[in-house]
């Protein structure tokens, strides 16, 4: 078992708050619905947010609900995020994006583990287990002054990294699992895991998953896994200066000038099957260009 699943497992036995660390697309909300499925809270609900789609002058509505008549366009009565995820679980993803005026209201929640809706004068005492995620370094936003830094020690209680894909020891199984999920084929094959766990992945399980749902839509039509890979990873480098006559090009990591010589222009040609758009993609030219230069020498 991984250090990190050991510890999602810890942080599920207790009812502690938990801060899910890692980065954009590393399966921070699979891991709190893993604490949640796996702690005394599991029969109750999840109720997950993103922080940073919370609307200024929405905030007191979306965590505390209001009160039906509270304001215009308040034609029932609204729960609001905190008092729904009663006797469950409250995820509050990209935590470190939650503005700061209601980091205020959310600080007063947790110390008084009660809400007060719109239209209310009377708080009401809520019951929920609080797991929070984000990519971002929190305590450089405390130190930067765009997160409070008592808000901070409310959430720090048990953190847990969510390790980067490319560091994950289960990849092969991540891999499996979310092929099952998406095509009903056969198993990956060892050579396919093999190119896949190649690439450095740097949008994580997120990406990988997008790469294999397209993958299970064009292996029919014959469309292999190293080409999708290799457009799925391909990155033109450009010049950065305009009066720089020169381009740095990915293809053996040479320098070539702005008119590529034939030699290369055919290698890639071969290397691409004869596509056009690819190669002079990899070139760093238009297809234009291309088309100019295999009509000189093919004449």
């Amino acid at each position: 078992m991984n250090r990190h699943e050991s510890m999602l497992r810890i942080a599920a036995s207790s009812d502690i708050s938990v801060l899910l660390l890692g980065e954009s697309g590393s399966g921070k909300e699979v891991a709190a619905r893993f604490v949640h499925a796996h702690s005394k809270r599991a029969g109750g609900p999840f109720i997950a947010l993103n922080c940073g789609a919370i609307a200024k002058g929405l905030t007191e509505s979306i965590l505390e609900g209001h009160r039906k008549g509270a304001f215009t366009g308040a034609s029932e009565e609204r729960l609001g995020v905190v008092r729904s995820a009663e006797h469950g679980t409250l995820f509050l993803d990209e935590i470190g994006e939650m503005p700061f005026e209601t980091q205020c209201k959310l600080l007063r929640i947790l110390q008084e583990r009660s809400v007060m809706p719109l239209g209310s004068c009377d708080p009401l005492p809520v019951d929920f287990r609080l797991i929070c995620a984000t990519n971002r370094n929190l305590r450089a936003e405390v130190h930067a002054g765009r997160f409070r830094e008592d808000l901070y020690f409310r959430l720090n209680v048990f953190p847990v990294k969510i390790p980067p894909l490319r560091e994950r020891e289960d990849f092969a199984a991540i891999a499996q699992e979310i092929w099952k999920e998406i095509a009903d084929h056969n198993p990956l094959n060892a050579s396919e895991i093999t190119l896949l766990s190649k690439r450095k992945w740097p949008g994580n399980v997120r990406q990988l998953k997008n790469v294999l749902q397209r993958y299970s839509l064009l292996k029919p039509y014959d469309i292999t896994l190293p080409k999708l890979l290799d457009e799925e990873f391909f990155e033109p480098i450009f010049s950065s200066s305009v009066a720089e006559p020169t381009r740095l090009y990915n293809v053996k990591s040479r320098r070539i000038t702005e008119t590529p010589e034939w030699e290369l222009i055919y290698s890639e040609l071969s290397k691409n099957n004869g596509n056009r758009s690819i190669t002079a993609q990899k070139l760093g030219i238009s297809r234009g260009c291309l088309n100019y230069h295999i009509k000189k020498h093919q004449s």
